[in-house]
């Protein structure tokens, strides 16, 4: 899946070892194309149950468009996307979607226990209402919304106003909310962002935890690989020369980087051996293209 500076073709690398995982996402040929401008087309890409892959690249390669797309709120312009086995949009309801956002306002009083509640039953009710639940039902709700809420270490916390809690905290019970209808896909669109670099690795590790544990597949836009590279399991860079996605060993290589984003780019190891990206490019991607 990527076109050398000569032009030729390279060969394609190995992605990931074969399993029995099923595809969970499925894009071939894909092309993605919004208001005139191409964002990116020729994708191949696969991800299976279970999987932790992050979406990167600079503004504007089309990240969080590739998310809108596996949710079926964008066309593709070109090739076929499958999601859980259906086209993008019919399975919305076994998809856990957490959105770009900002901090909730410190004088935000619905509680923690009741955002995470709100991804059980908001679409049919708006936010709940401080009333007894009783009934089969309203047991079982109460018991997912606890156990999602510990799942995440969010339960010394989610008694109290959103808006008391800190970033991280606030971003673990959002990270509940996507969980609570047990979702198959987990879509992430910069969930680090505005987190110190202690809480992005402790949310990431969090979000492999989850992959694990739940046999969700996560898909995950983010800026900057480096918290969060210890715990992918693929990783997909969009970038003005290519798309290429793999093992982040196979893939975060000084050359490779350098020739998707078409200005210096060094790999590093620290002292424990793990990869360290060292410059980022911070200007909009031009169009890009995978090679077979």
């Amino acid at each position: 899946m990527i076109r050398p500076p000569s032009g030729k073709v390279a060969a394609a690398p190995v992605l990931r070892a074969v399993t029995a995982a099923p595809d969970v996402v499925s894009l071939r040929r894909a092309g993605s194309a919004v208001g005139g401008r191409t964002l990116w087309s020729e994708v191949n890409l696969h991800v299976r149950a279970g999987e932790f892959v992050a979406v990167l690249g600079p503004n504007g390669a089309g990240k969080s468009t590739l998310i809108k797309t596996l949710l079926g709120l964008v066309p593709v312009s070109s090739g076929e996307v499958t999601v859980l086995g259906s086209r993008p949009g019919r399975r919305n309801a076994a998809i856990g979607y957490l959105p770009q956002r900002r901090a909730f306002d410190a004088g935000v009083r619905i509680r923690g226990t009741d955002i995470v509640r709100l991804g059980w039953d908001g679409d049919r009710w708006g936010v709940p209402l401080p009333r007894p639940l009783s009934g089969r039902r309203a047991r079982a709700t109460r018991q997912r919304v606890d156990e999602v809420i510990e799942l995440v270490g969010a339960g010394a916390y989610a008694g109290r106003p959103i808006g008391q809690c800190s970033g991280g905290e606030q971003q673990r019970l959002l990270i509940a909310q996507a969980l609570v209808r047990r979702p198959e896909l987990l879509l992430l669109d910069e969930p680090l962002d505005s987190l110190d670099v202690t809480t992005q690795a402790s949310v990431s590790a969090l979000i492999q935890s989850v992959c694990r544990s739940e046999e969700v597949a996560v898909l995950m836009v983010a800026h900057d690989v480096n918290p969060i590279l210890r715990y992918l399991d693929h990783v997909i860079y969009l970038a003005r020369s290519g798309v290429v996605m793999g093992p982040p060993e196979d893939v975060i290589t000084a050359d490779t980087l350098t020739m998707l984003y078409g200005t210096p780019i060094d790999v590093l190891r620290d002292r424990e051996g793990r990869l360290v990206v060292v410059g980022r490019p911070d200007h909009p991607s031009e169009p890009s293209r995978s090679v077979p």
